[in-house]
Parts: structure tokens; sequence; C-alpha cells
């Protein structure tokens, strides 16, 4: 068991390679990305006459201020490199500032270090070389120099645009745009996934890390708490639903399961939202907590969040209750018709000793074995649902990173989700084991 579970845990690194990489590559791939969706609000903001003198407008977005958009969401680089520089193996570009040359060959870049101290750094550039003279932070603080020729800007605005036309490119070059030489002060450092460093939501400009943390004990109260009322209601009615096969009451709460099964989560949210929220008033009708629940007492802090959180409970268990049920139900009906059941019978065993000491136990096997996807279901919540009660929980952090194309908080959530996948996975492996002797893991 040890080493299985050891093989598990270093297989782990691999797999979050894997899918972590496939979602990146993804994310590059498909168009519409940061920069484009920026442009695009702003273009809709300008027809709508929602301008802004803080934020640039369609019509002040320079080149320069593009690059500096790629640059903060790594987008300049090629996809391997940049997803490497996610991961935190190969340094990234985390600072830089650019000036261009003016006639006499100057050009002057504005600097602030690590402390705070701010200095101007004259730059002399001689054909393809450069001098300067900086202050000993600079070095220190691993800052370097460079010379941006109008090619290489050419080029960068050509792949951003997809041309391939090499005359296209020398026109791009000696246009007013490009035609100027920069110098470009840059600072790059190991920034990534090892570092503890997921990035910063270009929507929201916070941290991924704390956004998630923010969001994910939502997810996890309403999935964890939708487990434990899964289980301890579903098991025991799948039993007495088994013991009572073809009765009045099997039958009618089979209909009514099935009835809960077939009904989506999220349509009976909105039903319930309609008549027992609105309507009848009983529930609140959005939210997890009241407005000033700071400002509550114990009791009635907990008081508002029961009733906040009925209704979306209700939703969250409606499916994987009716699952359990008759999974539950239909496994020991299995096992109580098999031969080393009525064997125990003939020999004297009781009947319920029989069912509970052996048949329960082999039933519920099938039961453990799906805890990765509970797993799934209490990391990630359901998204429709926390749309629908408009709870701001970790699946509608997901939810709005894809519909933003927000690639920092995309991955973020990707990871987390996946690391607590595996996790489950493994955990329903081990307790499948400990259940069935049958099983090993030698």
């Amino acid at each position: 068991m040890r080493r299985y579970i050891l093989r598990r845990l270093l297989l782990m690194p691999i797999t979050l390679i894997g899918i972590t990489f496939v979602v990146f590559f993804l994310t590059r791939m498909v168009p519409g990305g940061p920069v484009e969706r920026i442009l695009q609000e702003q273009a809709m903001g300008a027809l709508m006459g929602e301008k802004s003198n803080s934020v640039p407008t369609l019509a002040m977005m320079a080149e320069d201020d593009i690059e500096r958009l790629e640059e903060a969401f790594n987008l300049q680089e090629p996809v391997w490199l940049s997803y490497l520089q996610w991961v935190g193996i190969r340094r990234r570009q985390v600072e830089n500032a650019k000036a261009e040359f003016n006639e006499e060959g100057l050009a002057y870049i504005t600097l602030t270090s690590m402390s705070g101290h701010s200095a101007v750094i004259e730059v002399l550039r001689g054909g393809d070389t450069i001098s300067f003279h900086a202050e000993p932070w600079f070095e220190e603080e691993g800052w370097h120099i460079r010379l941006e020729s109008p090619m290489e800007r050419a080029r960068r605005w050509a792949n951003r645009h997809k041309i391939t036309d090499e005359k296209a490119i020398e026109a791009r070059a000696e246009s007013p745009a490009c035609n100027k030489w920069r110098a470009v002060a840059y600072r790059k450092a190991f920034d990534g996934l090892l570092q503890g460093q997921l990035g910063r939501s270009y929507k929201y400009n916070e941290p991924v890390w704390e956004m998630m943390m923010e969001r994910l004990p939502v997810s996890l109260y309403l999935g964890i708490l939708g487990a434990i009322v899964s289980y301890l209601v579903s098991v025991p009615l799948g039993v007495f639903k088994a013991l009572s096969h073809k009765s009045l009451f099997d039958g009618a709460s089979s209909l009514l399961i099935f009835i809960g099964y077939a009904v989506p989560g999220f349509a009976l949210g909105a039903v319930l939202l309609v008549y027992m929220g609105a309507r009848l008033e009983w529930f609140p009708l959005y939210g997890l907590t009241s407005p000033g629940f700071d400002s509550m007492s114990f009791a009635e802090q907990m008081e508002d969040l029961a009733m906040h959180t009925v209704l979306p409970l209700s939703c969250y268990v409606v499916g994987s209750f009716a699952m359990t049920t008759m999974m539950m139900k239909n496994n020991l009906m299995e096992h109580m018709s098999s031969d080393y059941i009525r064997t125990a019978v003939a020999k004297g065993v009781s009947f319920s000793r029989a069912v509970w000491g052996h048949a329960f136990r082999n039933s519920f096997i099938p039961i453990a074995s799906t805890l990765g996807s509970v797993v799934c279901a209490v990391v990630g919540g359901s998204i429709l649902i926390e749309r629908v009660f408009d709870i701001q929980g970790f699946g509608m952090l997901s939810f709005q990173a894809l519909m933003d194309k927000d690639y920092s908080l995309i991955m973020g959530t990707l990871l987390l989700s996946s690391v607590f996948i595996i996790i489950g996975n493994l955990v329903s492996d081990i307790l499948v084991a400990m259940i069935d002797p049958r099983v090993k893991f030698e």
C-alpha cells in the first residue's frame, strides 16, 4: 500500500504538468485573448459614450500601450517558453521601461528601485552598441538595457496581427510608428508556480491565489455540507428500500427520487427562487449572507446562513441524492441474493447481521469509488447553481475566468481543481482497498 501511494504521489506532478500544459496551449491558441478583449471593451465604451479620462480609449490605445499589455500577460513569448515561465523554471520579464532615441542618439529611461529610489538613466547609442551610467542598485537588482531595432518592433506588430508578408513588415518598420530605435531596460526573475506565484487577474487586477482562497471556502461549505447530507440520507434510505423492495414505500420513494433526478439542479433552483423566494418570501433570493452579516450576533448569523443555504443546498444534493440511493439499493439487493448471504443465513446467522455485517460492506464499495467525483463537486461547486443564486463561490470564479478569458485566473482555478481531483481519486482508491479485502496494491 505504501509503495502504491508513493507511486501515485510521484505521478501527481507529471499529471498536473500534462493537464496544465494542454490548457495553457489551448488558451494561447484560441483567438480573443485579454488584449483583444480590452480593446473590444474600450471600443464598445467609446461607441456608447462611456469615455473616461483615466482609461485610454481605442483611439488613444497606441502601440506602446498594447505592448505593455502583452508584456503584463507574457503574451510576447513562444507558448513553450511562456509555459516554463508560468511554472517558474525559466525567468520571465517582471519589469521593463522603454524610451526612443532622439536625433542626437540619446534616450532617457526612468527606473525605480525596489527600495523606491527613482533615477533617470541616460543611454547613448552608437550604431549597434549602447553606453550608459547607472547607480549600484541597477546591477544589484538584475537590470539590463538592450537595443530594439525598428525591424524588431515591426515583426512584433506582424506577429500580433498574423501578418507574414515581408514587404508589409518592411513598410511597417519604415513607418513613423516603428522607424525609431528604442532602449529597453528590463529585469528578469523567477516568478511562477514554483515560487508560489500564480500571477494577477487582468479583469480584477488582484492576485489569483488570493481570489481563489477568498472564493474556495464558499464552495467547500456548500459542497461538503451537500456531500454529508446526501450520504447520511441516501445510504440508509437505499438500505431501507432494498429491505422493503416492492413495498408501497419503495414505489413512492422511487417515484420521487426519479423525478428529482430528472430535474436539473439549476432548473430546480429557478423554480424554488420564484415560488419559495419571491412569492412566498420564505427564503432569501440571492447570496449566501445578508447585508450587514458582520454586525449580527452569532445566533443571528447562524440563522441567516441557514436560511440562505436551504435552497442552493437542495439543488446541490438533488442529483447525487438519487444516484447514491439507487446505487446503494441495487448493490445491496444484488449481494443479498448472493450465495454467501444465503449460506450465512442457513448456518444460523440472523438475516439482519448477514445484511449489515457482510452485504452492506460489499455494497458500499462502488459508492466509495465515486469519492473522486464528489471531491470535484465539493471543490468546483456547481457553476449553474451558483449563478442562479448569485453565490460568489469557486465555481462562479471559474466561470467568470472563462468568460473573461482571464488566462492567469483560468490556470489558477484549473490547477487547484486538478490537485483536489487527483487527491480525491487517490483517497477513493485507498478507501476501496480498506473496505474490499480482495484489493491489494502490491
